[in-house]
């Protein structure tokens, strides 16, 4: 069986164009019309569909072949979102609140039937979640966690209610965690439940005074729940205080310890679910690899970053100082917990590992920065196979990896070397795609 080939999507003011192949010899399987501007783009889960909306209105493909399958009329769409399987598509208006008409839709992707549509009033966090089977939708409604069952929109099978809910996080295990904030002296909380068992009490419940804003991270098995809180003025700091915190679905639960003081910059748990690494501390950083029952596990030691990212086979970890850093890459063999190689990458606004493992991206993109825009196309051993720089004028605005749900990229072997490339500067000629 032929491995099969990654796709890349992006998005510009050129348009909206897909590559697949080498860099040294890319194919361009999709270009949409560079005259009407691109809004919004996205790859089912799974890797079949492929969608795009303009001024024209939503198109939607196969990435088989990138022959469209069906055009929605509907304009000013600003984001896209497929469900797992990618039987339904979801579209949002992020800028309309008009009461009369409906911002959020869902459809039917083989067909373009619209479903549902919902009026959704906060749209920083518009996209519902799902079960991986596409059978269970959740979003959050007023006070409210709603759960529409096997293409029902209509009513909500079941509903999760307390007072002043205003974040949940679903897990594919099919737990769902609330935040409820404090008020007048009270503190706030976190309570897990597993669906639909919302009657009882919950099986994990964690207080804390100090969270004015909470951000909540589920591990991939869905068994383990990592919470940031921060404060945005304290005694110690006029930048405020954040903490972490630990919660199972078995009711266990912990503050991280953390071996330096400062902000809590990145949390990114491990594929397998077992581990997490959290990078921390005021400048230069620290980074530190964490077990189930956070304690350290192994120290990165410090310095100027501030992100995190595992590749999808878990055996790679990137460390990363973005934004207001010159934008220092690490990369460490997880399995012997050694340093591969070290680069940089300058005014990086986006970094994503292709799904082979080996290759990743990194990009100077708009409106973050608008001049210098581009792109690069890394092996981890520090060689940039290839490059794109935007002409004057032009923008680029987003890129999107297709996602492999399946696994069909294996871990390879770690090499130390340095591979070779074709890119002036360098020698050689390395195929990007193995």
């Amino acid at each position: 069986m032929a491995m099969p080939i990654p796709n890349l999507a992006l998005r510009g003011s050129d348009g909206v164009w897909v590559l697949q192949g080498s860099p040294n010899k890319t194919k361009e399987v999709f270009r949409g019309d560079y005259k009407t501007e691109c809004r919004a783009m996205a790859f089912s889960m799974n890797g079949q569909y492929f969608a795009w909306s303009d001024e024209d209105g939503i198109k939607v493909m196969k990435t088989s072949n990138y022959e469209k399958v069906i055009a929605i009329e509907k304009s000013r769409i600003s984001g896209l979102a497929f469900s797992p399987l990618g039987t339904y598509l979801i579209s949002a208006d992020i800028s309309s609140q008009k009461k009369d008409v409906p911002n959020l839709c869902i459809w039917e992707t083989a067909t373009g039937k619209l479903l549902k549509g919902f009026f959704h009033k906060r749209m920083s966090d518009w996209k519902p979640s799902w079960t991986p089977d596409d059978k269970l939708m959740v979003r959050l409604h007023n006070n409210d966690v709603e759960f529409y069952e096997n293409g029902d929109f209509d009513n909500p099978k079941t509903r999760l209610h307390a007072a002043k809910i205003s974040e949940y996080a679903f897990s594919k295990s099919d737990h769902v965690a609330i935040y409820i904030p404090g008020s007048k002296g009270q503190p706030s909380n976190i309570r897990i439940f597993k669906h639909p068992n919302f009657n009882g009490c919950p099986l994990a419940n964690k207080s804390f005074f100090k969270a004015d804003k909470i951000t909540m991270f589920w591990n991939k098995a869905g068994t383990g729940l990592l919470v940031i809180t921060s404060t945005e003025t304290s005694d110690k700091s006029y930048y405020g205080e954040t903490g972490l915190h630990y919660l199972s679905i078995k009711g266990e639960g912990c503050l991280v310890p953390r071996a330096k003081d400062g902000p809590v910059y990145c949390v990114e748990w491990h594929p397998n679910s077992t581990q997490f690494c959290v990078v921390y501390g005021f400048m230069p950083a620290k980074a530190t690899l964490y077990n189930l029952k956070c304690d350290p596990v192994f120290d990165y030691g410090t310095a100027p970053r501030n992100s995190a990212f595992y590749n999808p086979q878990g055996n790679i970890l990137c460390l990363a100082g973005f934004g207001n850093l010159q934008g220092d890459l690490e990369f460490w063999d997880l399995q012997q917990q050694k340093l591969i190689s070290s680069t940089k990458a300058m005014d990086t606004t986006h970094f994503a590992w292709c799904p082979d493992g080996v290759h990743f991206i990194t990009a100077t993109m708009a409106p973050r920065l608008r001049v210098g825009n581009g792109y690069k196309l890394w092996h981890y051993t520090g060689s940039v196979l290839a490059q794109l720089e935007v002409a004057s004028g032009k923008e680029l605005w987003e890129s999107l990896w297709m996602p492999d749900m399946d696994g069909k990229f294996p871990s390879k072997p770690i090499v130390y070397k340095k591979v070779p490339s074709s890119i002036p500067g360098q020698t050689g000629v390395c195929t990007f795609y193995y």
